[in-house]
This record gives structure tokens, C-alpha cells and sequence, in this order.
């Protein structure tokens, strides 16, 4: 895809600002619960194009991964948020310099899609939530195959990411979050899509496939209890509709090996 002529970049600096927030976003999270950050911290990508791919089960995933991630891995994360966020000044004007992206989820599927792509193209590092929208009990719902369709077209590195505890802190329907608990966050190996696909693979079921792999990963990364429809041995069937953030049966082609802790800090 070739950028317009007439195209600013995307910006992609920590700025005085981001730092701020992800600041606050660590200070209020420390005053609702305990943060965990374990898993492969040392083999996040540095530099290059990046999607990390997490399970959504609260309000307080985004707080948590963008306030300690962001700091890991001195980059700004790239984030396609719903436009409401954008209705209040104030709110609006952290997400825009934050690394918040308005999408219509209605109507701008492609033009997320191209968003996003382009987000990669450039180099950075793009955040996603492969389910689409909150977990209603915190367990992995089916997955939107938007995450692989992009992952495919541009052949970068996926880390999964599972953040555990985060739905009795601040569970799905409740305006405020309940003090206490703990939070935590595991990090998961990079790999590509040509990692865990057949080079013969068609589009189709090589979307599917990609799609569960992403998922088994986030869900070796999470507590039995929030494996939802990805604890079995059954693959489940990726949607094909579009996700809230960004954005595939075949059996899982994952070749993943239990996740080893390479490191661990507390908050």
C-alpha cells in the first residue's frame, strides 16, 4: 500500500504527554489493585512493525497494558478506538495524543482495516483485542479474524498477551472498579504467521487457522478459568465479522510450547 503523497506520517514518539498519561495510568491502577508483569518481557521487539494481541475481560485491560507496555518497550502504542471516546474534549484530546485512532464500527471497516495497515507499514506498534469487545465473565470469547487478515498481509510479529484477574476488579457493566485483587500480565513469545502456517495454506483456511493459534497462545497465558471457548482441545470458529478494535475450522496448526517466565516484576 503506498502512502498518498499529501500523508503526514503517523506519529510514533514518546511524548511529554504520553508519558504523563501512562504515568497516571499506573498510579490509578496502583490504587485499585496489585500489577503483575511476567512472561517473555525480554523478547518484546524493540524496534519494527509489532501487533500485540491480547484477550479483553475490563475496562482496566487498556489502563494496565499501555501503562506498564509502553515504558517496556519505549514505543507508542497505536490503538483503533471507537469515536465515541472522541464526544468529550478532554477524553478526546488524551486518546488523539495517546495513540488512539477513532473508528466507525458501523461503517469504516475498511478504512480501519487500512488504517491499521498502514500503522504497521510505517514501523510501529499496533495493539489489538482479538475478540472485539469485553468479555461479559472475563473468559475468551470468540475471536474476530480481522487480527489474522492483517497479521497475513503483512507477515509481522504477533506477541500474545494474557491479562488475568482484571474482570473482578473492574468487571463489564459495573461504571466504577472494585478495589483489590490482583492483576496480571503475561507476556508471550513473538512469532510470525509463517512460524505456525503451512507454506501451501490457502487465504482462507490459513486466516481460520492463524486466527486460533493467536488465540490458544493468549489462552495458554491465562488462568483455566479464562479460557473460555479456546480450553479445549476443539478449535473454536473464528467470527468473520469485523472487530471493535481492529478488525481466522480447521484443527490448530500451533506448534507453541508452554510459556516460560523469563522474568517477573510487580507493581
Amino acid at each position: 500500500m503506498t502512502k498518498p503523497a499529501d500523508e503526514a506520517p503517523i506519529e510514533s514518539s514518546i511524548t511529554p504527554l504520553l508519558t504523563v498519561v501512562t504515568l497516571a495510568g499506573r498510579v490509578f491502577a496502583r490504587a485499585v489493585t496489585r500489577v503483575r508483569i511476567e512472561g517473555a518481557i525480554d523478547e518484546l521487539p524493540m524496534e519494527g512493525p509489532l501487533i500485540l494481541a491480547a484477550n479483553h475481560a475490563s475496562n482496566l485491560d487498556g489502563v494496565v497494558l499501555g501503562s506498564w507496555l509502553i515504558p517496556k518497550l519505549g514505543r507508542r502504542i497505536h490503538w483503533l478506538g471507537k469515536k465515541e471516546l472522541f464526544d468529550w474534549p478532554i477524553v478526546a484530546y488524551v486518546a488523539r495524543n495517546g495513540g488512539v485512532h477513532p473508528v466507525d464500527r458501523g461503517t469504516a471497516d475498511i478504512e480501519a482495516f487500512r488504517l491499521a495497515r498502514r500503522i504497521l507499514e510505517e514501523g510501529n506498534v499496533l495493539f489489538v483485542f482479538p475478540e472485539g469487545t469485553r468479555s461479559p465473565d472475563g473468559s475468551l470469547q470468540h475471536a474476530h479474524d480481522g487480527v489474522a487478515s492483517l497479521a497475513l498481509r503483512t507477515g509481522v510479529p504477533i506477541v500474545p498477551l494474557g491479562i488475568a484477574g482484571s474482570n473482578g476488579v473492574w468487571p463489564r457493566g459495573q461504571k466504577i472498579p472494585h478495589p483489590g485483587g490482583h492483576v496480571t500480565v503475561r507476556i508471550g513469545r513473538p512469532f510470525r504467521p509463517a512460524d505456525v502456517l503451512p507454506a501451501a495454506a490457502d487465504r482462507r483456511t490459513a486466516k481460520a487457522a492463524l486466527t486460533t493459534v493467536i488465540m490458544e497462545r493468549i489462552a495458554e497465558l491465562l488462568p483455566p478459568s479464562q479460557r473460555g471457548v479456546y480450553s479445549g482441545d476443539d478449535a473454536a470458529e473464528p467470527s468473520s465479522e469485523p472487530g471493535a478494535e481492529a478488525g481466522a475450522g480447521t484443527p490448530s496448526t500451533s506448534t507453541s510450547e508452554p510459556e516460560r517466565t523469563a522474568s517477573a516484576t510487580e507493581a
